[in-house]
């Protein structure tokens, strides 16, 4: 079984940024990658996407109860703007209707700012995790900014002890080995005469000192690893000596993602996995964990 903790889907094709999967589309997708079933997240911070509402992840999930499994989300700047926002009433809200957690949070604030830190008080009395994203930047960018180390997101794992949050994305991944330049933890983005454009640029160089990403994971039992995008991919896969100790050591937290973002999207850790199970990398029970086991469990599946 294979469950993808971290996708989406817009009711309608977006024209431009991302072509994320229409509903029709997410399904086929999981038919070519063989997901069982897919987390879908809504984006609703306007920094680099078109927001789109909770609602229609919740209509998808109606529709296809045994495919889609919906979290919400809510932009912390929004219902009034300030850190006394009473967020829980609308997450229980959405929890009657079947939502599992919050994500994908991309607005480009710091993580430690007091209206983030309510939505995660909010959400820490919920029962709801968190699946933030990360920038190394203010301006110019999605995704809550953290410092080299990611001391904000220490503060928030110590402030909420019971709240699930998901490490996830470039700023978290960069800092499973020790970072040789605060440069590695995300690539800018670069203005040319037709606007902006994206690339990754990995260090995909052997681990020589371990980062801080595993010492969080030792001191913080409720950080947990969301295994989707590229540079999730590149932090397992540039070392695998030291991968093989890291799954080994953490595979109780550890979740199968996509973050697929639009249809025929690569996403070579389903093959990797299966690859790592055979040449015993990793273990069949981490296999399972990984693949469906931990998700079936902190979602209530």
């Amino acid at each position: 079984m294979l469950i993808d903790i971290h996708s989406h889907a817009y009711r309608v094709k977006m024209p431009f940024v991302t072509p994320f999967c229409t509903l029709p589309e997410l399904l086929k997708e999981q038919e070519r990658l063989g997901i069982d079933k897919s987390v879908v997240m809504p984006i609703v911070s306007p920094e680099i996407y078109i927001p789109q509402n909770t609602e229609d992840i919740i209509d998808m999930a109606r529709e296809y109860p045994d495919r889609i499994i919906p979290f919400c989300n809510i932009d912390p700047r929004s219902l009034t703007n300030s850190p006394h926002a009473k967020f829980e009433d609308l997450m229980e809200f959405y929890k009657e209707k079947g939502c599992k957690g919050i994500g994908e949070v991309m607005p480009n604030m710091r993580m430690d700012n007091p209206l983030v830190q309510n939505l995660f008080r909010a959400a820490e009395k919920v029962g709801f995790s968190v699946t933030p994203d990360g920038s190394d930047q203010l301006s110019g960018d999605f995704g809550l900014y953290d410092d080299p180390g990611l001391p904000q997101l220490e503060l928030s794992l110590r402030r909420f002890p019971k709240l699930v949050i998901f490490g996830h994305g470039p700023v978290f991944w960069s800092e499973i080995a020790k970072l040789e330049t605060p440069g590695e933890r995300s690539v800018p983005f670069k203005f040319l005469d037709e606007g902006q454009v994206e690339g990754f640029l990995f260090n995909s160089s052997p681990i020589k000192e371990e980062g801080v990403v595993a010492k969080l994971l030792r001191r913080y039992p409720n950080l947990h690893c969301d295994l989707s995008d590229p540079t999730a991919y590149n932090a397992l896969t540039r070392d695998e000596k030291y991968t093989a100790e890291f799954v080994k050591e953490f595979q109780d937290r550890m979740y199968f993602g996509t973050d697929l973002c639009f249809p025929g999207m690569d996403v070579p850790l389903v093959e990797k996995l299966k690859e790592w199970k055979k040449r015993g990398v990793i273990s069949g029970e981490a296999y399972n964990k990984i693949t469906h086991e931990n998700a079936m469990k902190l979602l209530g599946l």
